[in-house]
């Protein structure tokens, strides 16, 4: 009886570990700046940023490192301020260090604060990239904010995957401890002689 109660604690703590990982693997903690996908427009005034590629990677989202070139790319912008709302923002996407434009979007406004810029073809080429965006302020002043990252790197296994991969394959024990009478029996006796020792 405890043998299973101790694989069961461990399951529920192995579980909790892969979930908090997720959690926050995309910025930590409510309050700190640890998100890489958020950029300053002005001093004080955020622009958040994600990649997709729904194709080749569906439900992932990327930032700085996207992994495929000549797929359909999707690059979003979240005003995190109101006020850039009612303002006619320009995008434009180069490859660098040549500063060949591969995409541009003209000024616009964007009452919603999203603003997804399609990419039907992705980007040509491995290598680094630069997003710049162009706030058209009321009195004619152009501010410029820039935002790179690197394509064609291919899709890494994240660490979150290896917990989510464990985490099956100790389900898939524990399922397998308790459905067959042979091995639950062997397990059992190999934690009883773990607890003379």
């Amino acid at each position: 009886m405890k043998s299973s109660r101790m694989i069961r604690n461990g399951f529920l703590g192995l579980l909790g570990l892969v979930f908090s990982a997720a959690v926050s693997a995309h910025g930590g903690a409510a309050g700190t700046d640890t998100d890489q996908c958020k950029f300053e427009l002005e001093k004080d005034h955020w622009i958040h940023y994600t990649a997709y590629q729904p194709k080749a990677y569906p439900a992932e989202e990327f930032c700085g490192n996207i992994p495929d070139t000549g797929s359909l790319t999707q690059l979003v912008f979240d005003y995190q301020d109101q006020r850039y709302r009612g303002m006619a923002v320009e995008f434009e996407v180069t490859k660098e260090p040549e500063g060949k434009r591969v995409f541009f979007q003209g000024a616009e406004k964007h009452k919603s604060g999203t603003v997804v810029l399609n990419l039907p073809e992705g980007v040509p080429e491995v290598g680094k990239y630069l997003i710049h965006i162009t706030l058209l302020q009321d009195n004619g002043e152009r501010l410029d904010a820039h935002m790179s990252f690197k394509a064609g790197g291919g899709q890494p296994t994240s660490k979150s995957s290896y917990g989510l991969y464990a985490l099956v394959l100790f389900a898939g024990l524990y399922i397998f401890y308790l459905s067959n009478a042979g091995f639950k029996s062997k397990v059992d006796g190999l934690l009883g002689k773990a607890k003379e020792l």
